[in-house]
C-alpha cells in the first residue's frame, strides 16, 4: 500500500518521479492569476489563526462545509475561529477525492509540518499548532511567499484602483517578489448592472472628466490602461458569462450607454453589444502593448437568491454555465483579429466540455506570431482545478495542440498558503508524462521530458508574459 502523501504522492512510475523531484520541484513559481490583497503584502501581514489564513474568504471550504450539513453560523456567522476551525476538521474525512482535501494536507506539510490526517478528534491540536508556527517571525506573509519560492504575483485590479501597494512594492527593495497589478474591467464593461450608473461615476472622478459616448468610455479605458502599464501591468483579465460577439452602430452603442448611465436599465442583447465594443477596444490596446488577455467564461453566478441577498457575490453559490460558446468564441476571436485587436490571449471555461471547443478553435489563431501558443488554453479552473479536471484539460490540450507552450499553473486564489497548488499541478503533469513513458507513447528521453516539465512549471510563463525582463 502506498503511504498517505509521502514524498512520491501522485506520481506512479520512475519516469514520473524523476520528472518531479528533479525538474518540476525546483522550478521557482510565477502566479499570474489570483486574487490576494497587494498591501496585505507591503505590510507584511500576520495572522492570528489558521482560520483566518484557510476559512476568511474560501469559498471552496464553505461550499464543502455545507454540503456536509455545517451550520452557516460555523462557517459564515459569528462562530469563533476555534469553532470554525473544528467544524472543518469534522468536514475533511468526508471529502475523499475531493481537491480541497490534497490542498489542505499539502499546506500542513509543506508550511506547518504536520502530516497526521485532519479530522475531528484531533482538530485543536492541529489548531494549537499551526496558530503556534503562525506566530513565528518566517510566518508573515512575506516570510510565506519566500517559503513558497514564488518570484512574481499578478493581482486582480478594477481600473479605479490607485494601485498605491503596487507602487510601495515597486520602491521596496525588501519586497519577497516583484508584484504587478493585473487590469479587470468587469464593472466598467457590465452596464446592464444596477450598480453601473454609481461605478461610472466613480470612473469619470478617476480620469477628471465626464463619460456620455462610448468614445469617451474608450477613452476613459485607454486613460487607465495607461496608468496600470506604468505601474508594470502587463496582463488583462476578462470575465465573460459566455463567449460573444453582438455589433452594433456607434449611435446604438451610444444611446445605450445613456441608458445605463440613466438608471434605466438595457437589454441583454443591449448589453452584449456594449460589452462587445469595448473588449474590442480595450483588445486593440492589449495587442499594441503587448499584454496578455485573458478571458474566463462559462461561469452561472449567484443560483442562490436568498444567499446572495445574505452574503453578496462570492461566496459558495456559482456554478459551470452550458458549454454553449464555440460560435460566440469563434466570432470574437476572428472580430478581434479584423480588428488588430488578438495578442496573446488565454482561453479558460468553467465547463470542461469545452475544452475541445477551446482546442480546435484556438487552432485557428495561431498564425503570424512567433510566440509559441500565442493562443493559450488556460489551466483548469475553479471546480477543474483537481486531479480528473487537470488530467482532462492537459490531455485535451496534448490530444490538439502542443503541450510544450503550455504556461501550466496558477492558483486564482485569495490564500497565501494556496502555493501548494502548483506543486499539485506539477505532480500530475509528471505523472501523466510518465505514465506516457511507460505506456510506449513517448521516448524515455529524460531530458526532452525534463525540459518541458520545466518549461510548463515556469519558463513559458516567463517568456510568454515578458517576465524575463523583469526577473533576471
Amino acid at each position: 500500500m502506498t503511504p498517505f502523501m509521502n514524498q512520491d504522492f501522485l506520481l506512479k512510475s520512475e519516469t514520473a518521479k524523476v520528472l518531479y523531484h528533479e525538474h518540476a520541484e525546483k522550478m521557482p513559481i510565477i502566479d499570474y492569476h489570483c486574487h490576494i490583497n497587494p498591501m496585505e503584502i507591503y505590510e507584511d501581514k500576520r495572522y492570528d489563526t489558521i482560520t483566518e489564513v484557510w476559512l476568511g474568504g474560501d469559498h471552496y471550504k464553505w461550499r464543502a462545509m455545507r454540503s456536509c450539513g455545517v451550520a452557516e453560523y460555523y462557517i459564515t456567522g459569528d462562530a469563533t475561529p476555534a469553532e470554525k476551525f473544528q467544524k472543518w476538521g469534522e468536514t475533511m474525512p468526508n471529502l475523499i477525492g475531493n481537491p480541497l482535501y490534497h490542498w489542505t494536507h499539502l499546506e500542513l506539510q509543506r508550511y506547518f509540518g504536520i502530516t497526521e490526517p485532519l479530522t475531528g478528534d484531533n482538530a485543536m491540536e492541529i489548531y494549537e499548532k499551526c496558530n503556534a508556527i503562525l506566530r513565528q517571525p518566517d510566518m508573515s506573509v512575506r516570510g510565506i511567499i519566500r517559503k513558497s519560492n514564488v518570484k512574481l504575483i499578478c493581482t486582480t485590479d478594477d481600473p479605479v484602483d490607485d494601485l498605491k501597494a503596487h507602487e510601495l512594492l515597486a520602491a521596496d527593495p525588501t519586497a519577497p517578489a516583484v508584484v504587478l497589478p493585473a487590469f479587470r474591467p468587469d464593472k466598467a464593461m457590465r452596464a446592464d448592472k444596477a450598480t453601473f450608473p454609481a461605478y461610472l461615476s466613480q470612473l469619470e472622478q478617476v480620469v477628471g472628466y465626464p463619460i456620455h459616448t462610448m468614445a469617451d468610455m474608450r477613452k476613459a479605458l485607454v486613460d487607465r490602461i495607461d496608468y496600470f502599464e506604468k505601474r508594470g501591468c502587463r496582463v488583462s483579465d476578462h470575465a465573460l458569462d459566455y463567449c460573444f460577439c453582438v455589433e452594433a452602430t456607434e449611435e446604438e452603442l451610444d444611446a445605450i450607454l445613456a441608458k445605463a448611465k440613466s438608471g434605466q436599465g438595457i437589454t441583454w442583447d443591449e448589453q452584449l453589444a456594449y460589452h462587445t465594443a469595448l473588449l474590442i477596444a480595450v483588445g486593440k490596446e492589449y495587442c499594441r502593448r503587448d499584454w496578455v488577455c485573458q478571458y474566463h467564461f462559462g461561469c452561472l453566478r449567484d443560483n442562490s437568491a436568498k444567499m446572495f441577498r445574505k452574503l453578496g457575490p462570492d461566496t459558495g453559490f456559482d456554478s459551470m454555465n452550458d458549454a454553449a460558446n464555440a460560435v460566440g468564441l469563434a466570432k470574437l476571436l476572428c472580430k478581434l483579429e479584423e480588428e488588430g485587436g488578438l495578442g496573446k490571449t488565454i482561453l479558460y471555461s468553467l465547463n470542461p466540455a469545452d475544452n475541445g471547443i477551446i482546442g480546435t478553435i484556438m487552432g485557428g489563431f495561431q498564425t503570424d506570431s512567433p510566440i509559441p501558443g500565442k493562443i493559450q488554453q488556460g489551466s483548469a479552473w475553479w471546480f477543474n482545478d483537481h486531479k480528473p479536471g487537470m488530467e482532462a484539460q492537459m490531455i485535451s490540450l496534448m490530444s490538439l495542440g502542443a503541450m510544450g507552450s503550455f504556461n501550466g499553473m496558477l492558483t486564482d486564489s485569495r490564500s497565501f498558503l494556496s502555493y501548494t497548488r502548483h506543486e499539485y499541478f506539477r505532480r500530475i503533469l509528471c505523472n501523466l508524462f510518465g505514465q506516457m513513458v511507460e505506456d510506449g507513447e513517448y521516448p524515455a528521453d529524460r531530458k526532452a521530458l525534463g525540459a518541458m516539465v520545466e518549461n510548463i512549471s515556469y519558463n513559458n510563463t516567463l517568456r510568454y508574459f515578458r517576465f524575463d525582463e523583469l526577473l533576471k
